[in-house]
């Protein structure tokens, strides 16, 4: 008994200690093998160098572009995000806005977000959020920017993450095997402690399982759709320049100084609020207080005071008399 407990327990803690250095060990993997590729090809290179450039040309594009988790990753399987924002000023948004969308369908796309504002036809604007094949994206953008209307701005950014999908990947497929491995370990449990520690960990590998799916599902939506925000404007609409803010000295005085010009500003808001007000009530007031002091004054003057006809008369000085002599 003591002895399937001890192999139970090492195997638990092999299978913890493989899940945590899985990634240590994913990349420390690319350095071995890029030091065997090189020490390999030294006889390829020199005999390369006996071959015309061509040659050499068509070798370096069939080497592979990275290497991750042992898995070759070349340029046609590179996963690449693409995100676009433009911005048309057009003479009717919702005309406009209508096309845009028949024009993303049409290409295999569809529509995430909307959101309109139509105060008028010349001022309203629309913010469309698309979803477009990569295959697409570009002859969209294209087709967007110069049917709509005046294109005002295009802003594009791209994010390889090719290694990160391999990654997830290779976490995935190592979680799925310790799994295995814990659900062997459970059936050949003997007491209720064993199978206690053998079920924690198989809660915590089942939770690490889910969350590396949900990244290999958000990631794959991502590179399978090109995100595009189509904001479109009326003929009038003022459009929002982002500002570029200075960094530093400039632009702490900037800032310094736009909160100081607003700060005047709401004092001075409330300036005006109160002023007619004390108008109004100011004078009244004023007036109210000189009459009570006027009054206080009339008031102690009638009074009597110590000799004053209403007072106390005032008790006789008795004269000393000097002592008899003795």
């Amino acid at each position: 008994m003591r002895r399937s407990q001890i192999v139970l327990t090492a195997a638990c803690a092999a299978l913890f200690l493989s899940g945590c250095g899985g990634a240590a060990e994913m990349n420390g993997a690319s350095a071995p093998m890029a030091q065997t590729d090189s020490v390999e090809a030294q006889p390829r290179e020199i005999a390369a160098e006996e071959a015309p450039t061509s040659a050499r040309a068509t070798q370096a594009a069939k080497r592979p572009a990275n290497l991750a988790s042992g898995v070759e990753v070349t340029q046609q399987d590179r996963q690449v995000i693409y995100t676009a924002s433009m911005t048309v000023r057009a003479e009717n948004v919702t005309v406009a806005a209508q096309q845009a969308k028949q024009t993303v369908t049409t290409a295999g796309g569809y529509l995430a977000k909307e959101e309109s504002r139509s105060a008028d036809d010349a001022r309203a604007s629309a913010l469309l959020d698309f979803k477009i094949p990569p295959a697409r994206y570009a002859d969209v953008l294209a087709t967007l920017g110069k049917d709509l209307g005046k294109q005002l701005r295009l802003e594009q950014g791209t994010e390889d993450v090719t290694l990160k999908v391999a990654d997830v990947e290779s976490r995935l497929k190592s979680a799925g095997q310790a799994l295995d491995s814990l659900r062997a370990l459970l059936k050949r449990a003997d007491t209720i402690g064993q199978v206690l520690q053998v079920e924690r960990e198989i809660a915590g590998r089942e939770a690490d399982l889910e969350s590396l799916q949900a990244q290999q599902k958000e990631l794959a939506a991502q590179v399978g759709m090109a995100s595009l925000s189509l904001r479109l404007v009326g003929p009038v609409a003022v459009v929002e320049e982002p500002s570029d803010e200075p960094a530093g000295f400039l632009g702490g005085l900037k800032n310094g100084w736009k909160g100081l010009v607003s700060f005047v500003k709401v004092l001075l808001t409330a300036l005006g609020t109160v002023l007619p007000w004390l108008v109004v009530v100011v004078p009244p007031l004023v007036l109210a207080i000189i009459l009570l002091r006027r009054r206080r004054r009339s008031g102690g003057g009638g009074s009597g005071g110590a000799g004053g006809p209403g007072g106390p008369e005032p008790t006789p000085v008795q004269p000393v008399k000097d002592a008899a002599p003795a």
